[in-house]
């Protein structure tokens, strides 16, 4: 039977995230609320052209489509518009097929309040002060930041890049590092510290969970050996030996672990990511949310130190 939505790995989404809404914030802007709402009734036929993390999110809902029995993924709708101005941004995820049927429409208010409520994994925007004032309350979130959406429809596979510090696991590293930026003072903690785990991080949940959907795949595989696993996951740190033991440990004593890990030591991770192709890749600091092509979603997670001003 289908899993309760307290079994489930839900992502929460922002209209602002699943859709371009370029057009509708330059109105608000510039006529505000009530010119908003007769710009959107105007409009309410023509449908939204992808966002960001529409790839992302098409691929995930595919899980369901796998496991029919369980449906173990779900996508909820988090959004500040007005039920009646949000018609639009419904009409248009069932224009695309988009298996979302939850949706909480709060006119003006901030989401973040009720990610709880619906077993939130992750929260996905592109309004910054939504996302900083759902991690301040320990809720995990992270900013879309813009780039040309890409969405090959022949391309089944859902690949997701996490970084380590400050997004899976906590910015205790990070700290030592950021203390005088030397790379030999945050060894020696390493090395010190290296059988003892870190705590999570904001989106230790979702990793967590994504394993497990995993874990599904791999039983799924072993009854069908046709069966085609669709989930990749990697970890892109700048860490590098001896520092990379300490993931390892942390990983193992969650009983998760990824597909691929690279230890770049300070390398540009847009070398990575330009072969690696994630869908969606998280990182705390801006500075290695870049890539030479432009075409990588990239999602920022602004906690821990790294992000403090």
């Amino acid at each position: 039977m289908p899993y309760p939505i307290e079994h489930k790995l839900v992502i929460g989404i922002a209209s602002s995230a699943l859709f371009d809404l370029t057009a509708s914030h330059q109105v608000y802007l510039e006529g505000g609320a009530e010119e908003y709402r007769k710009y959107q009734e105007q409009q309410i036929g023509t449908v939204l052209d992808k966002g960001v993390a529409f790839p992302f999110i098409r691929r995930f809902l595919s899980i369901n489509k796998l496991h029919p029995d369980q449906t173990p993924v779900e996508v909820v709708l988090f959004s500040r518009n007005s039920p009646e101005t949000g018609l639009r941004v419904m009409n248009s995820i069932a224009h695309y097929g988009l298996d979302i049927s939850r949706a909480c429409f709060l006119t003006g208010g901030a989401p973040y309040t009720y990610l709880p409520a619906f077993n939130t994994s992750l929260f996905l925007s592109a309004n910054e002060e939504d996302v900083r004032r759902a991690l301040d309350a320990d809720y995990p979130a992270g900013l879309v930041l813009p780039s040309r959406t890409e969405d090959d429809e022949n391309d089944g596979e859902l690949r997701i890049a996490f970084d380590f510090d400050g997004v899976i696991a906590d910015d205790e590293s990070e700290t030592v590092f950021k203390r005088n930026n030397d790379v030999d003072e945050f060894h020696a903690h390493e090395i010190e510290k290296v059988a003892i785990p870190h705590q999570p991080g904001p989106l230790a949940d979702l990793f967590r969970k994504l394993s497990m959907m995993q874990q599904m795949e791999e039983e799924a595989q072993r009854r069908d050996p046709a069966y085609k696993k669709i989930l990749r996951i990697a970890i892109i740190t700048a860490r590098s030996a001896p520092a990379h033991e300490r993931v390892v440990t942390t990983l193992k004593s969650w009983g998760v672990s990824a597909n691929e890990t690279f230890f770049l030591g300070g390398m540009e991770k847009a070398r990575v990511l330009g072969i690696f192709k994630p869908h969606m890749f998280f990182d705390d600091q801006l500075g290695h949310l870049k890539s030479p092509a432009g075409n990588i979603p990239m999602v920022h997670i602004p906690f821990g130190v790294a992000n403090r001003v």
